[in-house]
């Protein structure tokens, strides 16, 4: 059974350092036996060298994982709401809002999910001047008892194509005859302007932007999008392999949900997907997968894996009844949904309306589909996301200086399934999160 102990001194001076032993650590493509040490008085991890021998420091505390593993937090960066919360529903009463966002991140890290970025479909412009400025990077306070952090909004749309809206209101569709200004009419300049933080990182209240390139004016705006410290991601979009390519050449680096609301793969155009492919001298996107076993075939999923590993994301697309009961919930103008298992149907209709799946859960369906070693599965959750949102010193790594984010884990083998199961999230140097035996 792990223990935890104290190797100090009572009433010695307090290091704030806590060192894990007996625990297979995620290090790249590898899972390697040896301790972390982290303080909880910064929030990161430490180097046990400097901590022992530079500052002569020891732990206040030991954890004996016995033998389970260490990774990073999990990073979603498309999640539309949880735990009852929509990050795109506006409240009379402003002070609601971030009650709701104060919930949603206490209740993210039970699936092991430390930073998120919040996403919003296409809406009206007063919708994002009115909530954007509440939904912008979260962790500046480093406060571990906050739950999960933002770290930017992902505004997915509504310069996106009719004719791929899939649940996108057709009313709020936009296009951008003016380039760039008309978004920033639309999104509000504040939440476009870029902030430098701690760790002079662009930090804008916006973290990524889905649009489809081949919108009136889109394509003109992709270069003063990503100066801005933003990800230009293409989605719900008819673009051909030809106007993906030059959105690439523009400054694009991401795919949102791939397959789904985008042309499919055909022999005499490949669009969107054709780039995963591609030998020329750009390089490949990353690219968001639902490997929730509903809005792919799990066969699709290894698919694109298998095109390109190291821009593969996954990311779970929930909607706000997930982590809630089965029941129906509210949505919009009247209409409802009705949540069963994990799977949500609209008006008591055979309807998709999207899912709740947890993104733990999205990680198992893709560890068994695809057959890979367990730093394989945990890395388009953890080290590739933070890449491709240009964070990978701070987040998705268990490396010197980063945020001490940590997810621990345990195997179980039932009925030739592998599953990997979240038994205690760290945030920040704490911990907030343990799964009650």
């Amino acid at each position: 059974m792990p223990i935890s102990v104290s190797p100090g001194s009572p009433g010695g001076p307090k290091s704030h350092i806590i060192k894990f032993i007996n625990c297979r650590v995620v290090k790249g493509d590898k899972l390697v036996n040896e301790d972390v040490w982290i303080s909880s008085k910064s929030g990161k991890i430490i180097q046990s060298q400097i901590a022992f021998f530079e500052h002569q420091a020891i732990p206040d505390e030991i954890i004996d994982l016995g033998g389970r593993i260490l990774a990073p937090g999990f990073i979603d960066v498309q999640m539309n709401g949880f735990a009852g919360f929509t990050f795109s529903h506006v409240p009379t009463d402003i002070t609601e809002y971030v009650k709701g966002l104060r919930r949603v991140n206490r209740a993210l890290v039970e699936s092991g999910v430390t930073s998120y970025l919040p996403t919003f479909p296409s809406a009206r412009g007063e919708v994002y001047h009115k909530v954007l400025p509440y939904c912008g990077p979260s962790g500046i306070a480093r406060s571990p008892q906050d739950g999960a952090e933002s770290l930017g909004a992902h505004c997915e749309g509504p310069f996106i194509s009719p004719a791929k809206n899939g649940m996108h209101n057709l009313d709020v569709l936009k296009e951008a005859p003016g380039g760039f200004q008309d978004m920033l009419d639309c999104y509000g300049p504040s939440n476009l302007q870029p902030k430098h933080d701690s760790n002079d990182v662009l930090n804008p209240a916006i973290r990524m932007i889905t649009a489809a390139p081949e919108v009136a004016g889109v394509a003109s705006a992709i270069p003063d999008v990503v100066d801005r410290g933003i990800v230009f991601a293409v989605g719900h979009s008819e673009a051909t392999y030809e106007q993906m390519k030059s959105a690439m050449e523009s400054g694009s680096t991401m795919v949102t949900h791939l397959f789904n609301a985008m042309l499919p793969l055909h022999h005499r155009n490949p669009g969107i997907f054709g780039v995963l492919g591609q030998g020329d001298k750009l390089q490949r996107p990353y690219f968001g997968i639902i490997a929730d076993g509903v809005h792919l075939h799990l066969t699709s999923v290894v698919i694109a894996w298998n095109a390109h590993p190291d821009g593969f994301i996954l990311v779970t697309d929930a909607m706000h009844p997930a982590g809630l009961p089965d029941g129906n919930y509210d949505w919009t103008n009247g209409e409802y949904f009705v949540k069963k298992g994990n799977v949500l149907t609209l008006n008591d209709t055979d309807t998709l309306a999207g899912v709740t799946v947890p993104l733990i859960n999205c990680v198992n369906n893709f560890y068994n589909a695809a057959g890979v070693t367990i730093p394989e599965a945990i890395k388009p959750v953890t080290s590739t996301p933070a890449k491709m949102l240009g964070l990978e010193k701070t987040k998705g790594c268990l490396e010197h200086n980063a945020d001490a984010d940590l997810v621990i884990l345990s195997e179980i083998q039932k009925d030739n399934r592998k599953t990997l199961q979240v038994d205690e999230v760290w945030k920040f140097g704490a911990m907030v999160f343990k799964r009650q035996i």
